[in-house]
């Protein structure tokens, strides 16, 4: 959408060039202290604390076993990078990697072991080995794990979640590949069909700015100083999770520690945030994590003379009870308040003034609150969650967004989701054989007044109408309306342990839609197996049946009579068929290669243009507010190739290849590209740790080019004035592609560790090489030499049907190159 340009001022450089200097002279200082590291070991089966458990910081004589329940901490480590060998009679032996111990915070981990595997008769599983796996019994394959690290240090990243995802396999980043959001698009799906948890509590929205419906957003708003670490499913989900097609993000949060109070400060040239973490009982039962960022973006805007700012401020808390051994109580919240507005130029171009008149001022604001508890029982525990979610989303356009005035008004739009979630699941494991079952229930709100000129009446010179005036005035009748889930999952290991078989079904209901009430129309089974082929190969499949129910943009549309339209839409279907191979030759060292087919039914077609949804692209002013039906079918197939190679010495890497097609049908049947059928995704991720703590990171990106649709030239003429942008020609729909995207981000550390405080400073510049990025040619008018007004054919006034305007084209695919230069102090 809007895109910065290389043209930074010289005051820009300067401070630039300041900060460069003190970041380079200051390589020249060292400093030897003392770190330590802390945490509780948990029997993943029932999760209960594990007494007497070796914990070893490998490369040393430092270790501790856990006390009597289930903690350890270990003092006095020489600040460096480290890997953590966890072990214990009767479990798999876990190594974390990575562990960068600074002298400033104490790193605190929350580690869970398996029960290990028997010996087989032909050979004998090597646990540590398997320790690098993210697979479980359910989710034997397509499952990718990141370390809180690894996310910290990915270079381009800048400490955003939702930017680092994007280097894992079948991971694309929306329609172009060189756009800023973070549109998460999971092999050949929408963006709207993945889910995210945060410590079991689903959390809808985690970018700012983000698509009503969708999951982008030019900025994350998780802070990754909570994380522990990230797990990504794109597919074999568990039957737990509900209204999800193509991926189940899982992120784990760390829990405060409870020796000391401690936290860091960040700040950039594009924001600054403060995390503070420690105990809130004498006895160490009671923790908390805090934290809060506010984003910077006004130096970049004026570097580049932008006619835009977006602005930002989140939230994010966590806190932790142990009632007893067997139970525990954590609350989690996380919020953010969104504003971008347009500003005026110093220096007015074409491609300014487009990009300020194309998009909508966007306000938004969003918070997820959710409490859970969990306790141990006999051969398993229980899990209860209550939370509650609300977004809310403002969005105004005007003809000219600059110079706003009531009657130039095209667009005005104020939604509200609000959903409260009740949620509980059973887990059990005994004599290899796992079951879990469980249900869910939630309340649904939402609320929409809309109003937004489709078209505007256009006369010609003889005063006859041309175009007739076409408005959208209404507001959502929509009332309150429940939705209900069950579902049981039942997993065994037999043949000595080399197989791993999972079921699984579940059902989902709702009380609005026409058949929603029937959970047969919902069943949805699915069925994993893994088969372990000797000490290095593993061999997995899978197959199911997962549904989602349309989003509440959708549910919620109603005609200019107030008359909801939408209640026959049904549950969007989607069919998985997934089997690889997984080969893990030495520790710390994993490939995988997969093959995947996904067919889709039930897609959302639109009655007004006649074409799926899924290809109106990743548009973040995309409201969904139209009659639909949901008869469009689609497919994404592809093959997969990752290797990852954890730290344990000095260099860590990432690669990942994913080759596929994204197809959809409109209201003619015909399978057709989809506006993210990019077919080739390439990411390289490494990094080097050197001496006196000087870190590296490099990552190159590669992403094909998208399919898209060109311009109908006759109504692009006629509703220009008015929409400030042209009309697609859904007759040729994404007939034409453009090229592919490749970029290359780096990122530079070097950390000083004092008595009590670590000081990092950070350079991060994502497109370090200038690549140009490939996007769709927009369709405007040329304008005078001075840009104040347009040129036309006949030297008058524009025309109100654009006859006498001269079409032209805007590509706006200048480079955008973001240097982020920073400081993060840890106390």
């Amino acid at each position: 959408m809007y895109k910065s340009k290389v043209e930074f001022t010289v005051p820009f450089f300067k401070k630039i060039t300041v900060l460069l200097v003190i970041f380079l002279l200051a390589g020249s200082a060292y400093s030897q202290n003392m770190g330590s590291i802390s945490g509780t070991i948990l029997q993943k089966n029932n999760q209960q604390s594990l007494v007497g458990v070796n914990i070893n910081v490998t490369g040393t004589n430092l270790s501790t076993v856990t006390d009597s329940i289930g903690r350890f901490r270990i003092l006095n480590i020489p600040v460096k990078t480290y890997n953590l060998s966890i072990s214990t009679v009767g479990f798999k032996t876990v190594t974390l990697y990575n562990i960068v111990v600074n002298s400033g915070n104490e790193k605190v981990f929350t580690i869970e072991l398996e029960q290990e595997y028997s010996v087989l008769d032909e050979v004998i599983i090597n646990s540590n080995k398997r320790s690098v796996r993210a697979a479980t019994l359910e989710t034997p394959l397509s499952v990718q794990k990141l370390t809180a690290e690894e996310i910290r240090s990915n270079p381009g990243g800048s400490f955003d979640i939702s930017k680092v995802i994007q280097t894992l396999p079948g991971v694309g980043g929306g329609q172009g590949g060189g756009t800023f959001r973070n549109d998460i698009i999971i092999r050949g799906g929408a963006p709207n069909e993945n889910v995210f948890y945060l410590d079991g509590i689903e959390i809808p929205v985690i970018n700012h700015f983000q698509t009503q419906g969708g999951s982008g957003g030019p900025q994350g708003i998780l802070n990754v100083f909570f994380i522990e670490d990230v797990k990504l499913s794109s597919s074999a989900f568990d039957a737990k999770y509900d209204n999800v097609l193509s991926s189940v993000f899982q992120f784990k949060q760390k829990v405060g520690n409870a020796n000391k109070f401690q936290g860091n400060i960040r700040a950039s040239i594009l924001e600054s945030a403060i995390t503070l973490e420690g105990p809130l009982s004498a006895n160490k039962k009671t923790t908390f994590l805090l934290s809060a960022r506010k984003s910077y973006f006004q130096l970049l805007v004026k570097a580049i003379d932008a006619p835009f700012l977006p602005d930002f401020s989140d939230f994010q808390t966590k806190i932790t009870h142990k009632i007893n051994d067997k139970m525990t109580f954590n609350f989690i919240g996380i919020g953010a308040i969104d504003n971008f507005k347009f500003l005026t130029p110093k220096e007015a171009t074409p491609e300014k003034i487009y990009q300020a008149n194309s998009n909508a001022s966007i306000q938004q604001w969003n918070y997820t609150i959710g409490a859970s508890l969990r306790r141990s029982v006999t051969d398993g525990f229980w899990n209860l969650a209550l939370s509650r979610t609300r977004f809310n989303n403002n969005l105004q356009k005007f003809e000219d967004n600059q110079n706003p005035t009531p009657q130039t008004q095209t667009l005005d739009f104020v939604s509200n989701e609000t959903e409260t979630k009740l949620r509980f699941d059973i887990n059990k494991s005994k004599n290899s054989w796992k079951i879990a079952y469980g249900a869910s229930a939630q309340l649904a709100e939402y609320d929409n007044n809309t109003f937004a000129v489709l078209q505007k009446e256009v006369r010609d010179s003889n005063n006859n109408i041309v175009q007739n005036q076409v408005n959208q005035n209404f507001t959502s009748p929509l009332k309150p309306f429940a939705r209900l889930g069950s579902f049981v999952q039942v997993g065994k290991r037999a043949f000595d342990n080399r197989l791993g078989i999972s079921g699984g079904v579940r059902t989902d209901m709702n009380t609005f839609t026409t058949t929603g009430m029937n959970g047969l129309k919902t069943l949805s089974p699915r069925l994993s197996l893994s088969y372990v082929l000797a000490d290095k190969w593993t061999v997995n499949a899978s197959s199911g049946i997962y549904y989602k129910l349309p989003v509440y943009t959708i549910l919620g549309y109603a005609n200019n009579n107030d008359e909801l339209v939408n209640k026959e839409a049904k549950y969007t279907r989607s069919t998985h068929y997934t089997t690889g191979f997984e080969f893990l030759p030495n520790n710390g060292l994993r490939f995988t290669v997969e093959g995947f087919f996904k067919q889709y039914s039930n897609v959302a077609i639109s009655f007004r243009d006649g074409i799926s949804l899924a290809n109106l692209g990743t548009d973040f002013t995309a409201l969904g507010n139209e009659a639909v039906n949901t008869n469009g079918k689609g497919q994404s197939y592809g093959l997969e190739f990752f290797a990852q190679k954890k730290l344990t010495d000095k260099f860590f890497g990432i690669l990942s290849y994913t080759y596929y097609r994204s197809l959809y049908s409109g209201a003619d049947g015909r399978l057709i590209a989809s506006s993210w059928d990019n077919k080739h995704l390439l990411s390289v991720t490494w990094g080097y740790k050197f001496e006196h703590n000087w870190e590296l990171g490099l990552k190159f990106r590669y992403q094909g080019g998208a399919p898209f649709t060109p311009f109908d030239e006759n109504a692009s003429r006629l509703n220009f004035l008015s929409q400030g942008r042209g009309t697609l020609d859904y007759t040729r729909l994404n007939s034409q592609r453009l090229g592919g995207f490749n970029s290359s981000d780096v990122r530079i550390d070097k950390k000083f560790n004092f008595k009590k405080l670590t000081i990092d400073l950070f350079l991060d510049v994502t497109n370090w090489y200038v690549a140009k990025n490939p996007v769709i040619p927009e369709y405007t008018w040329e304008r005078t030499a001075d840009n104040s007004t347009f040129k036309t054919t006949d030297g008058f006034a524009i025309k109100a049907d654009g006859s006498n305007a001269i079409p032209t084209r805007v590509k706006n695919d200048d480079p955008q190159v973001i240097p982020n230069l920073g400081v993060i102090v840890e106390f």
